[in-house]
Formats: C-alpha cells, sequence, structure tokens
C-alpha cells in the first residue's frame, strides 16, 4: 500500500547560523532530532510554509542557551511515502499502533508515556509529547518488521520516508474564534533523501 504524496513542499528549519551556514556551503547534513518527546518521532524537523515560525523557534533555543545566533534555512521537500496525520487513513494506522504498544506494555507491567505541559505554572498545550512520540516509534518498528509486514502481501505498507502533521497550538486569534496564534503544520523527515536542496529564504528572517 503507497502513500506517496505528488507534490514537493517547501520547510524551513530553525538552527544556529553556524549549522546552517555548513548546511548552505558545504552541504552538511541535517542532524534528526530523537528526543522521547519529539511530535512526529524521529526525524529532521521543518515547518511547512513558515519561517517566521522556525525562526521564533530558533530565537526560543538561543534565548535558553542552546544557539549562540539563530537562523533559518529553508529546504525543497519531497514528502514520499508520508505517514500523513492529516489523512483519516493513517490516523487509523496510529490508533492500531497505539492498541498494540498498549498490549506491550500492559504485558510488561509497565505504564504507557503521556504527554507533559513542560511546567507546573503555564498549564495547556501538552508541548512534551512522550506518548505521541512512542506510538509514532511503535508504528515504525511495526512496518520495519518483516514479520508483520510481509512485503510480499497486498496490504504491504513501505517504510515511512516522512511524517507530516497538524498542531492547533497557542492561544485564540481572537474571542470566542476557532483560530489559534501558534497552529502550524510540521514535517519529519526519516529518509534524508528527501530533502531534495537547501536554500537561502530571501527577507530579513534568518539572514
Amino acid at each position: 500500500m503507497s502513500r506517496n504524496l505528488p507534490s514537493f513542499v517547501f520547510g524551513y528549519h530553525g538552527c544556529s547560523r553556524k549549522v546552517g551556514r555548513k548546511a548552505l556551503t558545504h552541504g552538511l547534513p541535517l542532524a534528526p532530532s530523537n528526543k522521547d518527546y519529539d511530535w512526529l518521532g524521529p526525524g529532521v524537523y521543518f515547518w511547512e510554509n513558515d519561517a517566521l515560525r522556525a525562526y521564533e523557534w530558533a530565537q526560543a533555543k538561543a534565548a535558553s542557551g542552546a544557539y549562540d545566533d539563530p537562523f533559518v534555512i529553508g529546504a525543497i521537500i519531497d514528502l514520499g511515502n508520508c505517514l500523513d496525520l492529516l489523512q483519516r487513513e493513517n490516523i487509523e494506522l496510529l490508533t492500531d499502533a497505539y492498541d498494540s504498544l498498549k498490549l506491550l506494555n500492559e504485558q510488561a507491567g509497565t505504564e504507557m508515556p503521556k504527554n507533559k505541559d513542560p511546567n507546573t505554572i503555564n498549564q495547556g498545550d501538552k508541548l512534551l509529547r512522550f506518548r505521541d512520540c512512542a506510538v509514532i516509534r511503535h508504528l515504525h518498528e511495526i512496518i520495519e518488521d518483516k514479520h508483520y509486514n510481509d512485503p510480499e502481501s497486498e496490504d504491504y505498507i513501505e517504510p515511512f520516508d516522512t511524517v507530516r502533521g497538524l498542531f492547533v497550538e497557542g492561544s485564540p486569534a481572537y474571542p470566542q474564534g476557532g483560530f489559534y496564534s501558534r497552529t502550524h503544520t510540521q514535517i519529519a523527515v526519516r529518509n534524508d533523501t528527501c530533502i531534495k536542496g537547501i536554500f537561502l529564504p530571501r527577507g530579513e528572517i534568518g539572514s
């Protein structure tokens, strides 16, 4: 079963100026994130069509001391075989992966990971997505296990190149509205060959 999406997308990656310049001039591969709370599981993260959000993220990292100089680079991304979580059939895959992971934890006598707020002061957005990350990782493991996902089967699912998700985040844009200030679409690239090109965005952001 193929989930190849036919179009390319623009993604924007927040990073330090040193890393961004090396990626632009020397082809330095972008390091994937592999934290237990990553929203879309392991991969190189991009903000889809939103250089400003990428720069805001890089600024936050600089404020925390992780970066010395916030920067943004753009990328042309071929989504390839995409776990697109804007599509119902892929959400159903996540539900099945959750049920499988829950059973494994019950058998092992361990608790399921939980999404958490980063602190007890600002409750609301679950920014530490331990459960979501664990479920997506488990789905990848199932798909990459030939015992469960037989390549000879007509129901075979190819390992995913990218993961794409929409996140509603932040405060309402106006009273009683349905739009939120930090809503965004993110892409986690698992297959580096899907990054077809890196560029410096035009304008003041990250320049």
